[in-house]
């Protein structure tokens, strides 16, 4: 659990740090938000996580524009930064596969397993 009202005023101290006004510093367009939906909501929160915290910019897969064309549904703004994309090392890796496992024998299923 994260909580980004306090983590926002702690990185931009003195400025306003509602969803709102989170979106329209990050150029995250949240135009369709006519209500406060949960699920809305969360899904604009989970890109303003993303930029607040490691400059990664969408949840989207990594060819964006095949994606936006597919969904129809674009939030942010078009002149953002590109994607950084950041790989594992191998021991990442291999410790990312131990713990799938660790879960698999655990609960018998594991369903982020990609095998």
């Amino acid at each position: 659990m994260f909580d980004t009202l306090p983590f926002a005023r702690n990185k931009y101290p003195g400025a306003r740090a509602s969803l709102d006004a989170l979106c329209k510093r990050f150029g995250i367009d949240n135009s369709h938000r006519e209500l406060h939906g949960a699920l809305l909501d969360a899904e604009i929160l989970a890109d303003v996580y993303l930029v607040m915290t490691g400059g990664q910019y969408s949840l989207m897969d990594f060819n964006e524009t095949e994606n936006v064309a597919k969904q129809g549904d674009v939030r942010l703004s078009s002149d953002r930064a590109k994607l950084k994309v950041i790989s594992c090392t191998t021991e990442e890796r291999d410790a990312h596969r131990n713990r799938l496992e660790a879960i698999k024998q655990s609960s018998g299923v594991c369903l982020w397993n990609d095998e």
